[in-house]
């Protein structure tokens, strides 16, 4: 019986969670999964009540799931915390916590939706790219790092192999797409950018089916807005990984469309791109979209049900194009549109 550890989190992320585990609910009543929820307490609503963003009871609980479901976390409330009290801080221990190197963030503009994207529809149709994006390494995690009154300091640093392994997963997933793969880096002007080409190119010649080419960060940043069709997968690093994705989130035209997985050595986990929407939380508008094609990705990439997985992309592309959300210039709310998820499966 597959077990799914949930961090509803903070803002938004309890409504928008609720929303994804009834899905999964449907689903598993239809094709008997077999699957058990178990609610654990993370970001600011764990600080709140255990002193912790990161609790030992949530990590026990997350170890032992098959598949972590998390909502959003953090907002104004916590800003002011010391740094290892924030969120954000117990976010980065549950990535290393479950050794999740690989984050994926498909970015799709869906049939019949060019419209929402800021980018004109020409250019805009079509769009169906994934960015990996390695998650454990580079300069968020790298030593030295510290700051005294006259400066600050932190080093972006990798080994071959936190290279090789994000590489094989995205070029496992080049395979199942369209073969064609484009690493990111900055190997101009970085030695550490000079050694992502030179291991990611190794990577590439025990997969001489995938078409491989290279851009530096700063063009990639600017393709990605004028010509994002000629993209499939992107492979990047952690920084670099960060600011692209969240720039190829606004391509499809939310933020509330955007999910992702996270895969590595334990655990995987998945949540929506977007953050905890604290003005929103509670009014009954959030977009669950991402948070119910997370789950999406959590049945096909956690529980080996792609089939499963590719029919709540169509529900969730069905209800959009019928029922859009605020963010979406329609007035839907969560739970309706949730209701038409479901009708729509």
């Amino acid at each position: 019986m597959p077990r799914i550890a949930l961090l509803p989190g903070d803002g938004i992320g309890p409504e928008v969670t609720a929303a994804a585990v009834e899905v999964l609910k449907a689903l598993d009543e239809a094709e008997g999964l077999g699957l058990t929820f178990e609610p654990f307490p993370f970001g600011g609503s764990a600080v709140d009540a255990t002193g912790e963003p990161f609790p030992e009871e949530t990590r026990r609980g997350v170890l032992a799931a098959d598949a972590v479901l998390l909502g959003a976390i953090g907002g104004p409330k916590w800003d002011d915390l010391p740094r290892e009290k924030r969120p954000e801080t117990g976010l980065l221990s549950l990535r290393k916590t479950l050794g999740l190197y690989a984050n994926l963030r498909p970015a799709r503009v869906m049939p019949g939706l060019e419209a929402l994207s800021p980018l004109r529809p020409e250019i805009a149709r079509g769009v169906d790219l994934l960015i990996v994006r390695e998650l454990t390494g580079g300069i968020y995690f790298g030593e030295p790092k510290g700051m005294s009154e006259a400066e600050a300091w932190n080093t972006m640093r990798y080994s071959r192999y936190e290279v090789e392994r994000v590489a094989e997963v995205a070029f496992a997933a080049a395979e199942k797409r369209k073969q064609k793969l484009t690493s990111v880096d900055k190997a101009n002007v970085l030695e550490v950018g000079e050694l992502w080409r030179k291991s990611v190119a190794e990577v590439a010649a025990r997969h001489p089916q995938v078409a491989v080419d290279y851009q530096y960060v700063d063009a990639m940043a600017m393709h990605l807005v004028t010509r994002p069709k000629d993209f499939d997968v992107i492979l990047t690093g952690n920084l670099f990984g960060d600011i692209l994705s969240d720039l190829a989130s606004v391509l499809p035209g939310s933020l509330g469309l955007l999910p992702s997985a996270s895969l590595g050595e334990k655990t995987p986990l998945f949540e929506p791109v977007h953050g905890s929407a604290p003005d929103i939380a509670g009014k009954g508008v959030a977009n669950p979209s991402a948070a119910i094609l997370s789950a999406g990705m959590l049945l096909t990439y956690a529980l080996d049900q792609p089939e499963l997985g590719a029919r709540v992309e169509r529900a969730v592309e069905a209800a959009l194009k019928t029922s859009p959300t605020p963010d979406l210039g329609g007035n839907t709310s969560t739970t309706a549109f949730t209701r038409a998820v479901l009708k729509a499966l």
